[in-house]
């Protein structure tokens, strides 16, 4: 118990390994049971546009995750308003 107090009166407990074990482990595991999902649901039945339309929506939420990690989002924020400001 002293050890854990003393490491955190020192400031060196982060949740930096946390978020890149989540980043390398959790997100391709959603990603992979999405697919298996979306192959299962759609392709099972024939609804090749059902599957279609939800892997649009897939897309994007996989772009939205990608900016959220990477940090970009700003420079698309600029981006998208010079696109409007000239």
């Amino acid at each position: 118990m002293m050890a854990l107090t003393s490491l955190a009166q020192q400031g060196e407990i982060t949740t930096g390994g946390l978020q890149t074990w989540l980043q390398n482990n959790v997100i391709p595991l959603l990603l992979l049971t999405v697919a298996v999902l979306l192959l299962w649901l759609g392709g099972g039945r024939g609804d090749n546009a059902g599957v279609m339309r939800r892997l649009g929506g897939v897309v994007i939420a996989l772009a939205v995750i990608g900016l959220a990690v990477s940090g970009a989002g700003v420079e698309v924020g600029t981006w998208i308003s010079s696109l409007f400001t000239g």
